[in-house]
């Protein structure tokens, strides 16, 4: 590690191999707290390149806890975190939405690292009692649509790094690869990234890939689309800047989409969407969130179709519904 770091601090870029190479030994505990806090260091003062999220994207995949739900060609809605915006946990209240739409939806996810509340604080806050076993989640795909994967269950390194991510309280590159690192590796994602450099990182690296995905951020810094400003979509075949107005919604305000003090505030947030019992805007950024993610699982369908289908599941009380058959599954 030494060197390595050395070769960091001496502004020079890591081989994919080499990436690799270090998340795997991370994932063994072969380095201490200090040299992991030093190497995520450096990724905090210069952009990761292509082959380093590749590298360790490769050893994430290589040592994970491998989890086959292919034949549901399910698909995950999750952001990169790191955005300092502390948002409610629109993406796992989406997830929700678009089960209830009746998709399949495997949502990799994990304790709250920058932000109050985290996908795993929320489900822990309803009793969730996370599993790795392969059976327990096929039931709950197949009775509610959706599966929760707990990100330390299935990754030996986010493991490793944990406390060392909470005791820094910034971000660092495993927020960029948390999203990339779904065990189930899903045929759809909609992804969430904090700046418009990562989006364009984020497309180089799928298109390695088979999956099919569209990568989202909001230009005033969200990792999600917050309809508090222009925002972009990068798929497979385009890209777009989208403004709230063209797309039928409102403007809303960082505030009204604040996630609260505590992991109880943000859970009572998240249950109020679902119970159609919310403000305009938590809804609407439920709502259009869960849209993008039809669309990229139904691209012949359009944006305002997909918007209608998001919005029934959640007005109708079908997102609920689908909610409490998991916590029944899942407690």
């Amino acid at each position: 590690m030494k060197q390595l770091l050395y070769k960091l601090f001496d502004h020079q870029y890591l081989g994919r191999e080499e990436a690799r190479e270090v998340l795997q030994n991370i994932s063994l505990g072969k380095y201490n707290d200090a040299q992991v806090a030093s190497l995520i260091t450096v990724f905090l003062m210069r952009n990761i390149s292509v082959n380093e999220l590749c590298g360790f994207r490769d050893a994430l995949l290589e040592v994970r806890v491998p989890i086959d739900l292919e034949e549901y060609e399910p698909i995950d809605i999750v952001g990169t975190g790191g955005d300092g915006k502390n948002t409610f946990n629109i993406s796992t209240a989406a997830c929700f939405t678009v089960a209830g739409a009746g998709y399949k939806v495997v949502k990799h996810g994990n304790y709250g690292a920058t932000s109050v509340s985290g996908a795993s604080n929320v489900m822990e806050q309803h009793g969730v009692k996370f599993t790795s076993d392969v059976s327990k989640l096929r039931k709950s795909i197949e009775k509610s649509n959706i599966a929760f994967l707990h990100a330390p269950l299935f990754s030996p390194a986010m493991k490793a790094v944990a406390p060392v991510r909470k005791q820094l309280g910034v971000r660092t590159f495993f927020n960029m690869l948390g999203p990339l690192v779904n065990p189930v590796i899903p045929k759809y994602q909609l992804l969430g990234v904090y700046n418009l450099p990562l989006l364009r990182l984020y497309c180089y690296t799928f298109q390695e890939t088979k999956s099919s995905f569209s990568v989202v951020h909001s230009l005033d810094g969200f990792d999600e689309v917050s309809l508090t400003s222009e925002f972009k979509i990068a798929s497979n075949t385009n890209e777009k800047i989208y403004t709230p107005e063209s797309i039928g919604f409102k403007r809303y305000s960082e505030k009204e989409l604040d996630g609260g003090e505590t992991p109880e505030e943000a859970s009572r947030i998240f249950d109020n969407v679902l119970d159609n019992k919310s403000t305009s805007a938590q809804k609407d950024v439920v709502v259009i969130n869960a849209a993008f993610a039809i669309h990229v699982i139904c691209p012949d369908k359009s944006l305002d179709e997909c918007i209608a289908i998001a919005r029934e599941s959640l007005e109708s009380g079908k997102a609920k519904k689908t909610f409490n058959r998991f916590i029944e599954i899942n407690s």
